[in-house]
């Protein structure tokens, strides 16, 4: 995710206008799944808690358990510690950057617990907004003294504790919502979000047998957690078979190339040979083919690299019938307000740039579960 503050600054280059995209893209919904509102990660790189915890949020209202905006914060500050505590582990070697992947969404909730926004919104610094440069700053210098001490003092855990409360807020051991009392930890089982192993993350490459678990070799994939290896067709068909059954899916993949206009609400996957005149977004272009093969090369070449997660949260098809995928982005509402902070990715866009996603087991057809052993 280190790129994301570029590409979200890039995003305002677009060239055609939005109108005029919606003329070239005629988009009718199959199912549009009912979600939270948009939110803005800001100048940080936690896009992936923002698109699990939506992720979670859209799960509770498929349940039947209501609206709610959870605290993303207080999901990074469990991330942050114990990202810390790995890195010391590996003498140094180890990952202390904002980014990771959805499971450490999920693990962080499991062990720590979860609140309402409303109670830990994760800003006690000067600025209306997150920005964890200092933050990180700090937090990086602290970790090498710990490395050179060769221990992490009860010392070394207070001023980590104190870091996090200045710049993120304390934690409460208590709080009060919805005219009851909880704990992080009682709040997250009063949801069912205290047990999570419902949720699997989905990867699709060659380089790996087919499924299996594997440890998939991205830097944000920091503790090396491990997901299910299906074939492409699988990989595409478990998102289709979710999303036309209600399920939305926590997305992680590639939105630096210049297919990727979240300015204009689009991201499409022309053949190279029109990429130039296709991402003018004057006219259609017919789209890539991407093959497992295709998709292997691109990840190996690192012409597809995991940068940025999202939340699809719709199936949509085009006049010509080809799928797209309404998205739920986390850069805030205003960056394309015609779109609200939705964007469509083509069929082909998701094929190729996708790494990997979340979703529930139980959003998998019965005959692609069975061979995953789930």
């Amino acid at each position: 995710m280190k790129r994301i503050l570029t590409i979200i600054c890039a995003a305002s280059l677009g060239i055609a206008s939005f109108a005029q995209t919606q003329t070239i893209y005629k988009m009718t919904p199959v199912n549009d799944i009912k979600v939270t509102s948009v939110k803005n990660q800001a100048s940080t790189g936690t896009c992936w808690c923002f698109a699990t915890v939506s992720f979670l949020e859209a799960e509770l209202l498929r349940q039947g358990k209501g609206e709610y905006d959870l605290s993303e914060m207080f999901v990074v500050r469990g991330n942050y510690k114990d990202r810390l505590f790995d890195n010391y582990l590996r003498r140094g070697n180890g990952n202390l950057g904002q980014g990771s992947i959805a499971h450490m969404a999920t693990n962080a909730i499991a062990k720590y617990g979860i609140v309402p926004e409303s109670v830990y919104d994760g800003i006690e610094y000067n600025s209306d907004r997150h920005n964890h440069g200092e933050l990180n700053a700090y937090l990086n210098g602290i970790a090498e003294v710990s490395l050179k001490l060769r221990k992490q003092s009860p010392e070394y855990n207070k001023l980590m504790d104190s870091l996090f409360d200045i710049y993120l807020g304390k934690v409460p051991e208590t709080f009060n919502y919805g005219g009851k009392t909880y704990t992080p930890s009682s709040f997250a089982a009063s949801l069912g979000l205290d047990d999570l192993d419902d949720y699997v993350e989905i990867t699709s490459y060659s380089h790996h047998p087919f499924y299996t678990q594997i440890s998939l070799e991205i830097p944000d994939n920091w503790d090396h957690g491990l997901q299910y290896n299906v074939p492409l067709d699988d990989f595409m068909d478990i998102i289709d078979n979710a999303l036309k059954n209600g399920y939305t899916v926590a997305w992680d993949g590639d939105v630096s190339t210049k297919e990727f206009n979240h300015n204009k609400g689009i991201a499409i996957c022309p053949e190279p040979k029109d990429l130039e005149e296709a991402v003018k977004l004057e006219k259609r272009f017919p789209e890539r083919v991407v093959t497992q093969d295709v998709r292997q090369t691109a990840f190996e070449t690192f012409d597809t690299t995991d940068d940025h997660l999202m939340h699809l949260t719709g199936l949509f098809k085009d006049q010509d019938g080809n799928y797209f995928y309404k998205t739920k982005n986390s850069w805030g509402p205003d960056r394309n307000p015609e779109m609200g902070g939705y964007l469509y990715m083509s069929r082909s866009y998701i094929a190729l740039r996708g790494i990997s996603f979340m979703v529930h087991k139980d959003a998998i057809p019965a005959a692609i579960r069975q061979k995953m052993g789930l």
